[in-house]
């Protein structure tokens, strides 16, 4: 293959603070930090990362691109990561959905699905 992905960057004012509670999430680890980037991946050597970059502005609106975990158990899942610093958000899913959106501590939705083994269901 001639490309492949490396990270995916969210923009950021509480580096440190947003790139922990996504290690929390992910059971992953800050690899890289300095004033301007923090990285965190499974590890040192794992592909892809997630990067946390400094910039001014606040969000502003819907994200674009959201990231969607699949967890064993989404009740025990959303409470955890709520736990952390994420909160429920609306987006125009409705209630028959079989996703649970939430927003990490800047504001970035991101959805926890149902559990693994019922995605093809």
């Amino acid at each position: 293959m001639a490309v492949s992905l490396h990270q995916l960057s969210f923009d950021a004012h509480d580096l440190k603070g947003l790139a922990t509670f996504w290690a929390q999430v992910l059971d992953w680890r800050i690899v890289y930090e300095d004033e301007e980037e923090v990285i965190i991946a499974v590890d040192e050597n794992a592909l892809p990362g997630i990067g946390f970059l400094a910039v001014p502005e606040a969000k502003a609106g819907k994200n674009r691109l959201h990231v969607e975990l699949t967890p064993d158990d989404q009740a025990a899942e959303v409470e955890r990561i709520i736990g952390l610093g994420a909160r429920r958000v609306d987006v125009g899913q409705g209630d028959d959905v079989s996703w649970v959106v939430l927003a990490d501590p800047e504001g970035n939705e991101f959805c926890v699905l149902r559990p693994k083994k019922s995605l093809v269901d």
